[in-house]
């Protein structure tokens, strides 16, 4: 019989719980946003719908282990099962063919989502080695991609384990109608962007 990978742990929580993070949403950051753009209902304020991680892995193509690896480094990171993605059609110049695993993916909602949010903010992004915010390139429809070029900096990633070193991206997805709420949305969340000195 096949082995059965084993189950990412997860840590039950009481029915009643609430991240930290969706409480400051809904009892300082709605109230904020609400003033700062002038809307006339709660129900016009962006929120914050789901957060995407991926990694690709290029040289998994020539080995499937590593995408392996980096599912399981994604799982941990995140608490939830990654699911490995495939190209979707043949690139010669790549020798890659339709079907080869080529990366990474999870999708975090709700509770997750805030629970990995605080600890992006509050333990992964402090980490990085001479840290001055990150860039505010939105996408122009409420959305924004932040990129990481080390895994590393999440706790959970043990570098004595595997050495392995590359970047991941993560896509947070708003109900925002434009750039400038999107900012002010993630930037009331705590996300560290870079300071302009005007």
């Amino acid at each position: 019989m096949a082995k059965k990978s084993a189950p990412v742990a997860v840590q039950a929580l009481p029915a009643d719980y609430v991240p930290s993070l969706k409480k400051v949403y809904k009892e300082e950051i709605v109230d904020k946003l609400m003033k700062q753009f002038n809307y006339t209902t709660v129900m016009q304020v962006p929120r914050l719908v789901k957060i995407t991680l991926n990694e690709g892995v290029g040289s998994g193509t020539q080995d499937k282990k590593i995408v392996e690896e980096s599912a399981a480094e994604l799982s941990l990171i995140t608490g939830q099962k990654a699911l490995i993605t495939s190209s979707k059609k043949d690139v010669s110049n790549f020798k890659l063919r339709k079907g080869m695993p080529i990366g990474t993916k999870v999708t975090l909602r709700n509770v997750k989502m805030y629970e990995f949010l605080e600890k992006l903010i509050r333990v992964a992004l402090p980490r990085i080695r001479d840290f001055n915010g990150i860039a505010e390139n939105m996408d122009g429809q409420g959305n924004y991609t932040l990129g990481l070029k080390e895994q590393t900096i999440f706790p959970e990633i043990d570098i004595d384990k595997n050495p392995r070193i590359h970047g991941l991206e993560i896509t947070f997805v708003t109900t925002a109608k434009t750039d400038e709420e999107c900012h002010a949305l993630l930037a009331a969340f705590g996300l560290p962007f870079k300071k302009h000195n005007n």
